[in-house]
């Protein structure tokens, strides 16, 4: 099964230091899964400022409301502010920059810089084929120890000669098992290959795996292809594993687990065929929705909801179907703790298939919405000051203008740096007058020059080609439109995220 960005941020592996917030990746909805169900998170998050592209973002405390012809324009006379734009008729109180929480928002230390989340764990790292990153999770041992038992306690009955060693042997089934999980998922890899989107990493975890693909698919046809060849491939082990048995007498080690290789690799691709979200069928219905309407949306949707009716028959059906030995356990009574057991699993799976599709439908409408993501609506207004100018005086004029940003220019207005706010609210207010702006100003280069134009994945991007705080917007012509923080960026994402679905 494939998962764009899993925590619906993929990123490079390695922290950002620890002075740039973290900049959010545009998460794919989750492509095919192998093994079992999709098991992607939700971001998590505090709610922030959303961007839909006509109401502008919740801004955080301290920030000065804009008016819709430009306000996030730098005051150009850069001297009083008295020329620069003011608050909207209307606009609720707010703070000012000198008195602004620290760009990560209430709660954090000030001066503090928001810190950028970690890269989720992937495990252990066991490889590299087609140059992505194979991971084991710490979830897969606790499922090998689970499949070695249970497996183990039915090579007993069916050899019960080989005593303890068979528990050697039910481990080595399990390892096999994983690694028909694992050529599932690198059919799943190799097609995302083909079609040129960049794949993140592949991850074995509790009840199958995960092709983290960081794009989606760009038509339906793709997709189809994309998700079909997870179950071709564990049909073609299936067979492969079932001639391998011809030769090999039954009852014997090589018979028993070769017998069942093949039926483990049969229920992994009847499982991952059926036509829900976030399963490899669940894919192949998008696709199919997707051509017919034209709407991958549309396709999202209908697959999301098929697989929540399929967790729901999952819950109730499982546990019905193992008590009247249709899975061949017979009727007989085993006691209660089979019933326990199944009821427990049928649960497991049914939670992990559900979240599945309501996080493939969240970040399909998340990437709906990734548009709405706008540096002109995002840009706080800012006033240029010169590089001698007391922190005291450029904070004034900053309130008087109502602005939230200070751009230090030099004698000819050319922007050199960006004021940190970060640093600002670290300066107490008695030393504010004796510290010059430039003191707490980073140095601007070409890249955190931000068009004004930029908008969703574009914009998101050229953020993370450049971590840092703050970045200055510029209009096409080259003129100051003022300063985008990438904290701000950070929550009008959340808030996408946080969209019910």
């Amino acid at each position: 099964m494939d998962v764009s960005g899993a925590s619906g941020q993929p990123r490079s592996g390695d922290d950002q230091p620890t002075d740039h917030p973290a900049v959010p990746t545009p998460p794919s909805p989750p492509a095919p899964r192998e093994g079992g169900p999709d098991t992607t998170a939700p971001a998590a998050g505090s709610p922030g400022a959303e961007a839909d592209g006509t109401d502008r973002p919740d801004v955080p405390e301290g920030a000065a409301a804009q008016d819709d012809d430009g306000a996030g324009r730098a005051d150009r006379d850069g001297q009083d502010g008295r020329n620069g734009p003011t608050p909207a008729d209307g606009a609720a109180p707010h703070r000012t920059l000198a008195h602004s929480e620290p760009p990560g928002g209430p709660g954090m230390a000030k001066g503090e810089p928001p810190r950028p989340p970690k890269e989720p764990g992937g495990g252990i790292l066991m490889g590299r084929p087609f140059g992505v990153p194979v991971y084991v999770a710490p979830s897969w041992f606790l499922v090998a120890a689970l499949i070695t038992w249970v497996f183990g306690g039915q090579l007993d009955r069916v050899l019960p000669d080989l005593g303890y060693a068979r528990y050697l042997v039910s481990l080595f089934f399990a390892v096999a098992f994983y690694a028909s999980v694992l050529v599932h998922e690198l059919a799943h890899t190799v097609a995302a290959i083909r079609f040129e989107l960049p794949v993140r990493r592949i991850q074995l975890q509790f009840f199958g795996g995960v092709s983290e693909i960081e794009k989606e698919a760009e038509t339906p046809g793709r997709e189809f292809v994309l998700a079909f060849v997870g179950p071709l491939l564990s049909l073609v082990l299936a067979g492969l594993f079932y001639l391998a048995m011809k030769p090999v007498q039954a009852g014997t080690v090589p018979g028993v687990l070769l017998a069942g290789l093949m039926v483990s690799n049969l229920i992994v691709a009847a499982f991952n065929l059926l036509p829900g979200l976030p399963l490899d069928g669940g894919r192949m219905l998008r696709a199919v929705v997707w051509k017919i309407t034209g709407k991958p949306m549309s396709g999202t949707v209908a697959a999301a909801w098929v697989g929540r009716a399929l967790a729901v028959a999952v819950l109730v059906g499982l546990p019905l179907l193992n008590s009247s030995g249709s899975f061949g356990g017979g009727t007989e009574d085993t006691g209660g703790m089979n019933t326990v057991t199944d009821a427990l699993l049928a649960a497991i799976l049914a939670a992990i298939i559900w979240t599945g599709a309501g996080n493939s439908l969240r970040m399909a409408r998340l990437r709906e919405h990734l548009p709405d993501l706008r540096a002109r609506t995002l840009t706080r207004r800012a006033i240029p000051v010169e590089t001698d100018t007391p922190l005291s005086e450029a904070l004034r004029r900053a309130n008087a203008a109502g602005a939230r940003a200070l751009v230090v220019v030099d004698a000819d207005g050319r922007p050199l740096s960006l004021v940190r706010e970060s640093a600002i609210v670290g300066v107490p207010e008695h030393r504010r007058p004796w510290v010059s702006v430039s003191s707490l100003a980073q140095d601007l280069t070409d890249d955190m020059r931000v068009s004004a134009e930029l908008a969703g994945e574009e914009l998101l991007d050229a953020l993370r080609a450049a971590p840092a705080t703050e970045y200055l917007v510029v209009e096409t012509t080259g003129e100051i439109y003022g300063v985008l923080s990438a904290a701000d960026v950070e929550r009008a994402f959340v808030r996408a995220m946080a969209r019910p679905v």
